[in-house]
């Protein structure tokens, strides 16, 4: 019988049990996959405490977001993907079917054909954070030359592929970390300046870089700890991307100076945004031509059997040298 992880209830990551199941057959609409492999995501664990864009609807219940694997049965009413078709499944609102295990059911609409050259434990790692940045910054407000875009929390995921799409669409890149060890590993990867946080207000380097215009975006996952530090650099008509809490705490918005930029705070959720078909296809369409063509590159830092997830998360959660995504092999 297939392997799954789930939890009984909101309990974190530690309540993570891992026991075997009967198959599911796909539902109408869905296809069944024979998991590869499963990344881990930061939002992983704030759903699991009930944290996040939404919410279980039953337990107990299976967790995860991005998978990549082979299909193995179609459901009714699909078409476009057969058995055998190798894909990676794209972020949206699952809500209780999960694809932590070594098999999973999953919406056809939300698959994507794996791109070529890839290890499975790099079909695994790719779609939630190149999505994640591709909406804001090609999508809902495209950055170009001429463009300066703040990414705080350069080494997360995510903002590491802000960094390689904002860079190759020519925009100023800017990003922060807490250590000054990240600063050569963000330039390396297309960071024009590394500021590091903790060390004097970042507004005035901004305004500096920036012969004081500002930036047009910030592509924030960190919330209360730094929004007011760089709310005085932004540019006229700036808009702040809102996805995550990093410090747990939602921020107070500094209303006095997004008041004098006519700026727009933004709650951003990629799932909202991939439900478009359309723009769901441009976002696979510019993802798959990236990698084929070498301006977006996977960045798995370290692989972990099914047996060992929540070791995984332990390590997701601990203090790094080295980033990228956590993945999980099912050993299929």
């Amino acid at each position: 019988m297939p392997r799954v992880w789930t939890i009984p209830s909101y309990t974190g990551y530690p309540g993570l049990t891992l026991s075997e199941e009967p198959g599911d057959a796909p539902a109408p609409g869905e296809v069944r996959l024979r998991v590869h492999a499963f990344a881990l995501n930061w939002g992983d664990m704030d759903l699991m405490l009930d944290n996040y864009s939404f919410s279980f609807r039953s337990f107990p219940t299976r967790v995860g977001i991005e998978a990549a694997g082979v299909i193995d049965a179609v459901g009714p009413g699909v078409t476009g993907w057969r058995v055998g078709n190798s894909v990676g499944t794209l972020p949206y609102f699952y809500w209780h079917r999960g694809v932590s295990g070594d098999q999973a059911c999953v919406d056809a609409r939300y698959l994507a054909a794996t791109p070529a050259g890839l290890s499975k434990a790099e079909s695994a790692s790719i779609w939630m954070q190149f999505l994640t940045a591709y909406f804001p910054f090609c999508e809902i407000t495209p950055v170009g030359p001429g463009s300066a875009v703040l990414i705080p929390a350069g080494t997360s995921t995510a903002g590491a592929a802000a960094i390689l799409i904002a860079r190759a669409r020519g925009a100023t890149v800017i990003t922060t970390t807490r250590d000054q060890a990240n600063a050569e590993a963000l330039r390396g990867i297309g960071a024009d300046h590394v500021l590091v946080t903790g060390q004097g207000p970042i507004a005035p380097l901004i305004r500096d870089i920036t012969a004081g215009r500002g930036i047009d975006i910030a592509f924030d996952p960190i919330g209360a700890g730094l929004i007011g530090d760089y709310a005085c650099a932004l540019a006229r008509d700036a808009r702040i991307y809102f996805y995550g809490t990093l410090d747990t705490r939602p921020p107070s918005l500094p209303l006095m100076q997004m008041f004098q930029a006519n700026a727009t705070f933004q709650p951003y959720s990629v799932f909202n945004y991939v439900q478009d078909d359309a723009a769901r296809a441009r976002g696979i369409a510019f993802v798959t031509k990236g990698l084929a063509e070498g301006s977006l590159k996977p960045n798995v830092d370290r692989s972990f059997p099914m047996e060992r997830y929540r070791e995984a998360f332990d390590y997701l959660t601990s203090k790094r040298r080295t980033h990228g995504k956590v993945v999980v092999l099912t050993g299929l």
